[in-house]
């Protein structure tokens, strides 16, 4: 009997366990669709010689999206001219979705080899200064500590809750998913980018980790993953733009098949994330038109 090693080639490999998300039925068509998206405004001729203006737009426009969402819906052209994000409540949750895109293109090398100490360091750029107790910032929330989530923000009149009512995962469970979202991250996942993205975005929405910001750093870290897959290197495809786009209904209908954890719930969040894209995709390649004619 031979005592020779086993042929590594013949070894049997670790389970990719996001293939089976990417196989799911509409997912490939959504993968696709995103990928011509997103090669038709990287071939806008704008983009050779103008892309870091493009970049520039497409961060202010994410971070205007994103703090929608949280419940800061102001436009623009306001966002634009402000210069003081800590008069209010709404005003910080602008001003931390602005600091959190300026944070993100730094911490691309990092994500790769600690996913873990990226997302602390995102909830410090966006919680720390922001009013929130020195002691809960940049790490998970501890046993018996809340989650104060949107600052009260106003949308279509109404007051905005939380996007789930499901429980608040206790800190032993968000622990124990964020190392799994960890090595899962570590693993290197042949899945598309679309895929990998917005399992980490559902996660961290589902395990509202941080006593607060949950959903800025959510999307930022679903950023993170886009534009470090190589899908979106110049990052001017800003998904929260898409997000915002679709309606606060719309993402918190979608989130729930995250929840739900069903097939058909697992692929209406990721094609949610990838219309969401493609809309970043359609405003950035609107800014590439308004450059070319000299209007922006």
């Amino acid at each position: 009997m031979s005592t020779s090693a086993p042929d590594a080639s013949s070894a049997p490999r670790p389970e990719d366990p996001l293939a089976a998300l990417a196989s799911l039925p509409g997912v490939p068509d959504a993968v696709d669709s995103v990928r011509r998206a997103v090669d038709r405004v990287y071939g806008h001729r704008v983009m050779r010689r103008r892309g870091s203006e493009v970049a520039s737009e497409a961060a202010l426009r994410a971070a205007r999206g994103s703090a929608a969402l949280s419940g800061a819906d102001w436009a623009l052209e306001e966002v634009r001219r402000r210069g003081d994000f800590g008069a209010d409540a709404e005003a910080r949750t602008v001003g931390a979705a602005l600091r959190l895109n300026a944070e993100a293109g730094q911490l691309l090398s990092i994500w790769s080899q600690s996913p873990l100490r990226v997302l602390a360091r995102l909830h410090l750029v966006a919680a720390g200064g922001a009013g929130v107790p020195d002691e809960t910032v940049g790490r998970p929330r501890l046993a018996g500590e809340p989650v104060v989530e949107v600052p009260g923000g106003v949308q279509g009149g109404e007051v905005t809750g939380p996007l789930t009512e499901a429980p608040l995962p206790d800190a032993a469970e968000v622990a124990g998913r964020l190392e799994g979202l960890s090595e899962l991250v570590l693993a290197a996942s042949g899945a598309p980018a679309l895929v990998r993205a917005a399992v980490v975005h559902g996660e961290l929405l589902a395990l509202r980790p941080f006593g607060s910001y949950n959903g800025l750093v959510a999307r930022a870290a679903e950023r993170v993953v886009l534009v470090g897959s190589g899908l979106d290197p110049k990052s001017v495809c800003p998904a929260e733009v898409g997000h915002a786009e679709l309606g606060r209904a719309a993402y918190a209908a979608a989130f729930e098949g995250y929840l739900s954890g069903t097939p058909d719930g697992m692929a209406r969040w990721i094609t949610h994330c990838g219309r969401a894209v493609e809309l970043g995709v359609r405003e950035s390649t609107a800014v590439c038109e308004a450059l070319q004619r000299g209007a922006a």
